[in-house]
């Protein structure tokens, strides 16, 4: 199947932040407060490529909370369309593009005017990965009675750190440039 079928199928940026429930706040914050850098040279590059993308996201995911509003701010520099598509409900395409076996998002799928993918970023930047490393390194083994709750400790923190720390944003946006710096 085409990746111009799936980018048709999908959701508008609006439809998928009206679904938007427990990371809401934390999405808007982010996509209200990142500015762009000046950046034009890039962003006359790309525009110029006539590009769209494809986002396997899920609301309740933190990673998206983070990556999602800093990919809107840059498609919206680039006149770049962008549809979303729930990753459990489209596990044909998710399953194209695992993350060590894994179902991780989200993934930015780029695509041309032919519906040709051109690149592909996700599911997380290197940088924030190594941020929330140092958390999930501390983990207690999966099956100790410890776990879950350790876990949800480290959503917290991970969660506050994706909401308020702009050199994440930063981290985030340098990333996605260098995947399209890559064209």
């Amino acid at each position: 199947m085409s990746l111009n079928h799936w980018f048709e199928q999908g959701l508008e940026p609006e439809a998928y932040m009206a679904h938007l429930d427990k990371h809401k706040d934390g999405f808007h914050n982010i996509y209200n407060n990142f500015q762009l850098p000046e950046d034009d040279e890039f962003f006359n590059k790309v525009k110029g490529e006539n590009l769209r993308v494809v986002v396997l996201a899920e609301v309740w995911c933190g990673h998206c909370m983070l990556d999602i509003p800093i990919l809107l701010r840059m498609c919206e520099k680039m006149d770049m369309p962008v549809k979303f598509l729930q990753r459990d409900e489209n596990l044909e395409l998710m399953d194209q593009y695992l993350t060590n076996g894994n179902r991780v998002i989200p993934i930015f799928i780029f695509i041309n005017e032919a519906g040709e993918e051109v690149c592909k970023w996700g599911p997380i930047a290197d940088s924030v990965r190594e941020f929330t490393s140092q958390f999930r390194d501390k983990l207690p083994a999966k099956d100790s009675p410890d776990y879950d709750e350790a876990f949800q400790k480290m959503i917290q923190k991970t969660g506050k750190a994706f909401r308020e720390d702009e050199n994440l944003w930063n981290e985030v946006y340098l990333s996605i440039k260098e995947t399209l710096n890559s064209l």
